[in-house]
């Protein structure tokens, strides 16, 4: 992103992967969004390992945050996400119901500042807060990030998950595995 680094606005995105090199994949994924010039890349996670959620499946995850600063509308900014899953292979069968096995999501979780609850949008992203699988990354690089509608840090809310959270459904890991 051209000009003062201070313009635009923080956001967050998940980035997750159980089919094919998800590792390459999410890497790949991350450098095309710094392609945009509207988009500045700030920071990525290491990766996590996660047993699938909401869903079966023999494919666990790499799952990974980023934090970049983004000047576009967060509608666009969404479409560009969806943009990029199609462009790595991802596909939308029409009428699919539930979580299905995936080579690339992307998911907008939060903007700062920002709250919308619109048909195509929710921000912040309603499970946040219930998903280690997101806060473990995210408070690795955006700890003190405010959630803006529970008034809690990202490294507050992740705290709270991790008592309840399953052991073993998560591993950390490292982009060279």
């Amino acid at each position: 992103m051209s000009g003062n680094n201070s313009e635009g606005r923080l956001a967050c995105i998940g980035l997750g992967s159980n089919l094919g090199q998800s590792r390459r994949m999410l890497l790949e994924a991350w450098r095309s969004l710094g392609g945009h010039p509207q988009i500045e890349l700030l920071r990525m996670s290491s990766p996590c390992r996660s047993r699938p959620v909401s869903m079966e499946s023999e494919n666990w995850f790499i799952n990974a945050a980023g934090l970049l600063r983004c000047t576009l509308p967060p509608e666009e900014l969404l479409d560009i996400l969806l943009a990029t899953e199609l462009r790595f292979g991802r596909v939308r069968l029409p009428g699919q119901q539930g979580y299905q096995d995936r080579t690339l999501d992307l998911d907008l979780l939060l903007i700062e500042g920002r709250t919308i609850r619109t048909e195509r949008l929710t921000l912040p992203h309603p499970a946040l807060q219930q998903r280690l699988f997101v806060l473990a990354p995210l408070a690795e690089i955006a700890p003190q990030l405010r959630h803006p509608l529970l008034h809690k840090t990202i490294a507050e809310l992740l705290a709270e998950l991790e008592p309840r959270t399953a052991k073993g459904d998560l591993e950390r890991t490292s982009w060279d595995d």
